[in-house]
């Protein structure tokens, strides 16, 4: 029998998960989990075949979840189920070690897709990831890259809390870095994106996102 593990705080997503999972397959165990905490807990205490992951969870570390989930159960599948958009983030986490990365705004279809794939190959990528990833190999021969795919992963967790209108001592609080290493990550930010404002970056981000949007 497989057994799944949902890592998401909200126990109405939760629920609707559950319920599509287990119509989609029987016999199933689901697990839940609504902490990295809990997670950790039963990812310890169960054979888990897959974990559906979302990122935005009270103690998440963000890319640095992946590992240490792998650090307990280096076997494990991992998708990556959250509402980050897939433009900017799915190819990263899947450097970091996800097995797939899927858009809480799919289908049921789509979800159920993505689960199967994960279950019978132990991978997942939309269509849309997909051409991007064709996009991003043919750019890198081509020489011209798309910026926001040479950003550290945490240059593009700070990054993204800039966007979100935070102050650098709040995102030093929330990564648990000095003040004056989120400033220099911003600086390599503004020098890889090639801008010198707040304001321009974020426009940076919305080009590069509409560009390779479907």
């Amino acid at each position: 029998m497989k057994q799944i593990l949902l890592v998401e705080d909200h126990a109405i997503v939760r629920l609707a998960t559950k319920y599509l999972i287990t119509d989609l397959l029987q016999p199933i165990t689901v697990h839940e989990a609504g902490s990295l905490g809990e997670a950790m807990i039963l990812v310890g205490a169960y054979p888990i075949d897959l974990i559906l992951l979302d990122i935005s969870i009270p103690d998440g570390e963000g890319f640095n979840m992946i590992p240490k989930i792998r650090e307990l159960s280096p076997k494990v599948l991992i998708l990556v189920f959250t509402s980050l958009e897939e433009q900017i983030y799915a190819l990263h986490y899947i450097k970091a070690g996800a097995n797939g990365f899927l858009s809480k705004n799919s289908s049921q279809n789509d979800i159920k897709k993505a689960i199967l794939s994960m279950l019978n190959s132990g991978n997942y990528l939309s269509p849309a990831v997909q051409q991007q990833l064709l996009r991003n190999t043919l750019e890198t021969k081509n020489g011209t890259e798309n910026p926001l795919e040479n950003l550290s992963q945490r240059e593009l967790e700070v990054m993204d809390m800039l966007i979100g209108g935070f102050w650098t001592k709040e995102i030093a609080i929330h990564l648990n870095l000095t003040e004056s290493s989120v400033s220099t990550y911003k600086a390599r930010i503004f020098e890889k994106l090639r801008v010198t404002t707040l304001i321009e970056m974020f426009k940076k981000v919305q080009y590069y996102k509409g560009q390779h949007a479907d």
